[in-house]
């Protein structure tokens, strides 16, 4: 009868230590991360309009907006491929290739800067640069306005999105519609958000040692709040360099904009949201695995070397970061006419 006794009272303590365990790994995640919303932020100084919205998505679609007429913003950020091309490093003008590799625009308005080495303060600023890049498409802002105009079809939008502007077809409008579009591509509803949500079942027994190992070695250091990550910058390898595949010389990261030796090889800190979907991963887009990536993550930026075990286990966490994924239809595009500008491949 005692034993019986003893036996419950360890059951319970162990249930009621199961359960503490549970509710603490929670609480702690809850503190360190947020679940993405279910609606898009609003961007500060451009409020959204379903006819600004509609306007953005016609022009990320549109390849006229190139020199060539064959690349458009979803050239490289395929909305259909979690917000990027599955590329080491994107195709651009006359078969020229970018020099790192395509991040994704999923859950980028929640970025602290755009590209890689924060050049762009936010998407208003990010949708411009494309354009104008000689590698990728080429183009010129006063072509682009040019090319617009000559589209007829593209008038009657532009003053639907922008209603109070007497000469709506301007590049400032071309990148505020596009950021708005862009801004929509939001990715809420992962098990991840699920579980941040209270949820406790939302993550199974792997996933949940992953989130355990994930905070344990210090990887929330950089990768937490809402992004899992885009919300600082910092060094790669800052305890081991990973070699001159992972990190060439020839390319100093955010340098290029500071000229600050301090930004030397410093990055923006990449979001982890989706990641499942959105290899290669790296500036440089030369790791293909993902469990290679944590690995690597491991030794280059925080001296660990990563045990079979807890790499699995990270790898399945990173995975119910995976969130519904937008559902766009393809706008039918306003036609051509013998007076619109031509491609000039």
């Amino acid at each position: 009868m005692q034993k019986r006794v003893l036996s419950g009272l360890l059951s319970a303590f162990l249930v009621t230590g199961s359960a503490q365990a549970a509710d603490d790994l929670m609480a702690t995640a809850q503190d360190f991360f947020k679940p993405i919303p279910a609606k898009p932020p609003a961007l500060e100084g451009n409020p959204a309009s379903a006819a600004k919205i509609e306007l953005g998505k016609m022009l990320y679609f549109d390849t006229r907006l190139s020199e060539s007429h064959n690349i458009s913003c979803n050239s490289c950020h395929v909305v259909g491929m979690g917000g990027v091309d599955l590329q080491e490093t994107s195709l651009g003008q006359s078969w020229q290739t970018g020099a790192r590799n395509s991040p994704t625009v999923f859950n980028a308005v929640f970025n602290l800067a755009q590209f890689w080495d924060g050049r762009a303060a936010d998407l208003e600023e990010q949708a411009a640069g494309p354009l104008v890049n000689p590698v990728e498409m080429a183009t010129t802002e006063g072509h682009v306005v040019e090319q617009l105009d000559g589209i007829p079809g593209y008038h009657e939008a532009f003053r639907a999105a922008f209603p109070d502007d007497t000469d709506p077809i301007r590049i400032e409008n071309v990148q505020k519609a596009i950021a708005v579009f862009e801004a929509t591509l939001i990715t809420p509803n992962a098990p991840f958000d699920q579980y941040l949500e209270g949820d406790e079942t939302a993550l199974n027994a792997q996933q949940k040692a992953g989130l355990q190992a994930f905070m344990d070695n210090g990887c929330v250091a950089c990768h937490s709040g809402i992004n899992l990550g885009g919300e600082q910058f910092q060094p790669f390898g800052v305890v081991e360099n990973p070699g001159e595949d992972l990190l060439p010389p020839g390319d100093k990261g955010r340098f290029d904009v500071s000229q600050l030796p301090e930004d030397e090889f410093v990055f923006k800190v990449p979001g982890l949201r989706n990641i499942a979907l959105t290899p290669p991963y790296f500036h440089t887009g030369k790791v293909w695995d993902l469990k290679q990536a944590v690995r690597v993550m491991g030794t280059a930026q925080m001296g660990i070397d990563l045990s079979a075990e807890d790499v699995e286990n990270i790898t399945a966490f990173l995975h119910s970061l995976t969130g519904d994924q937008p559902r766009i239809v393809y706008p039918v595009l306003p036609p051509s006419t013998a007076e619109t500008p031509r491609p000039n491949p």
